[in-house]
């Protein structure tokens, strides 16, 4: 058994140690909490219109789009669709589970399979690499960003790079109000 100055140290050892765990699961506490908060002005119903290019050197598109967004404390679920005049419409979802300000998830929309996402919440955007299913635009990857706009609107921007230039084109972005 220990005693005197051992006994001492070990049990201020065994404090701080409690202490660091009880600060530690409190900020875990505090990030979700931030998360859900967030999460939950996401949810609802979601009209709006915007433009789409299938590939990087296609030609715009204007599109329009309805979308139904599920949220809880620590997951969203985005699914729509988009049409632009009758020649163009596709089916659009977005599934994300967070951990704190961390992303990830799935995305099905750009025709190539279900892609996998992957990124973090910085203020009002959450900000996410894609990894297409297979190549599109010459590699497998882009960037994603859904975005939180003012009370009621939502923006979601999917960049590529050109393999032509190696230049980054904004390949959909879609301004939604909610409905």
């Amino acid at each position: 058994m220990l005693r005197g100055p051992n006994m001492t140290h070990m049990f201020k050892v065994f404090a701080c140690a409690i202490a660091v765990a009880t600060a530690s699961m409190a900020m875990a506490g505090v990030a979700n909490a931030d998360e859900s908060a967030f999460l939950k002005t996401l949810a609802g119903s979601w009209n709006g219109k915007g433009t789409v290019k299938v590939r990087t050197n296609a030609p715009v598109m204007k599109v329009t789009c309805q979308f139904k967004s599920d949220t809880n404390a620590r997951s969203l679920s985005l699914n729509g669709r988009c049409t632009s005049l009758m020649v163009f419409s596709r089916v659009i979802s977005a599934n994300l589970k967070a951990s704190g300000d961390r992303y990830t998830g799935s995305y099905v929309g750009a025709g190539s399979g279900t892609a996998g996402l992957g990124g973090r919440r910085n203020g009002d955007a959450i900000n996410l690499a894609i990894k297409w299913a297979k190549e599109v635009n010459g590699d497998r990857r882009a960037h994603m960003t859904i975005e939180k706009v003012g009370a009621s609107g939502m923006r979601l921007t999917t960049v590529d790079t050109d393999p032509a230039t190696g230049r980054s084109v904004v390949t959909s972005r879609i301004e939604l109000r909610r409905s």
